[in-house]
């Protein structure tokens, strides 16, 4: 029996909450069942990968469609069983990631790849079952690659038509921001997954909160700066979903307790994270920086670590409620606290639709 798909109208939805699951997490024992699907209306599936001609594929044929998981067939096949069972959950595969960029750019750029990339996409859509695509292309490297992605964006919304999921993503700084005609994409897609983190990292000359909702100069980026940017340059707020990572950024270096210091390196994976459920880091304390709402972690093995907690998210639901947005997204949700009261996800949920925390 196939798959049935079913969009519920956005007026039986107060706020979505988003979560993106990358497929190769299956490895780490958190599969599609151990999520909250209480607190989870919309699930982004990631990654499907594209050719330089445009053609979409599943990203790992074997985990997606084949690997045994949860009692069912491929991870995907869970996702969609699962869906079965809690009938206001959408599962949206998402294309693209980090190693996608150069074969987008290749494909916005060509009107025959642009249509193969649309096709393809909607092949896929009606092959799988799924509510939708997501186009994730968070970088194009120029305005001309911008107006490209806008015109990909209209290509597959004229063959997925309207009653078929099409977001994307893209990254909260005013200087991405202003490369895209933000009207038509609005236009195109019922969402935009707003990346509001990574404002600071191991490419930064100092330490920063990495997901501040507020910033302390008009210089820096912010989720607040974002989501003000969009709202005032044709994004209608309800299209909005501001993004909460689901990971810490450290910064190691003499005398490192907060932001804006120079630091000499980097700790926990290589590229200088740790999975939010490992945070605070064992021997620390969190503490909450209410003025950019900002949680870290000092000391320890991590010496400066900027993340999300229970109390931050909380302020950003609220923060999504008084600006009328669509809601949140996380990335990414095995990364999650299976602790409730620790829990991002459940904390985003709750305080979306103003219920006490936990």
């Amino acid at each position: 029996m196939p798959y049935q798909r079913f969009r519920p109208s956005q007026s039986t939805i107060m706020y979505t909450n988003a979560i993106y699951y990358p497929s190769h997490t299956v490895y780490t024992g958190a599969t599609p069942a151990g999520l909250n699907y209480a607190c989870i209306n919309l699930v982004y599936y990631a990654f499907a990968k594209v050719t330089e001609a445009g053609h979409v594929f599943l990203g790992d044929e074997y985990v997606d469609a084949q690997m045994a998981c949860d009692g069912v067939q491929g991870v995907l096949g869970s996702f969609l069983h699962l869906k079965q069972e809690h009938t206001h959950l959408q599962v949206v595969i998402s294309i693209g990631g980090h190693e996608c960029a150069s074969s987008f750019a290749a494909v916005a750029a060509n009107p025959v790849y642009r249509d193969n990339f649309a096709q393809s996409a909607y092949g896929l859509i009606e092959a799988s079952g799924v509510d939708g695509v997501d186009i994730c292309w968070t970088f194009p490297a120029d305005e001309q690659q911008a107006a490209d992605f806008a015109l990909l964006l209209a290509q597959v919304r004229m063959y997925v038509g309207e009653d078929t999921y099409l977001t994307t993503t893209l990254a909260a700084s005013k200087e991405h921001l202003c490369m895209f005609d933000l009207p038509t994409i609005a236009s195109q897609v019922d969402l935009i997954n707003l990346a509001a983190y990574d404002f600071y990292g191991f490419w930064s000359p100092t330490s920063g909160h990495h997901a501040q909702l507020y910033a302390m100069s008009k210089d820096e980026s912010s989720g607040s700066s974002a989501v003000h940017y969009l709202v005032s340059h044709g994004v209608p707020s309800k299209k909005i979903l501001l993004g909460i990572p689901m990971y810490g950024r450290s910064f190691v270096g003499p005398d490192i307790t907060g932001p804006k210091k120079p630091f000499t390196a980097v700790a926990g994976n290589a590229d200088g994270t740790f999975e939010y459920h490992s945070l605070p880091r064992p021997g620390t304390h969190e503490h909450v920086d209410k003025r950019v709402v900002g949680s870290q972690c000092v000391g320890g093995d991590g010496g400066f670590v900027s993340y999300d907690s229970p109390e931050t998210v909380r302020e950003k639901g609220e923060f999504a409620r008084q600006k009328l947005l669509g809601g949140l997204f996380y990335w990414n949700a095995p990364h999650d606290s299976t602790d409730a009261k620790r829990s991002l996800v459940v904390s985003g949920f709750r305080a979306l639709h103003g219920t006490p925390a936990l």
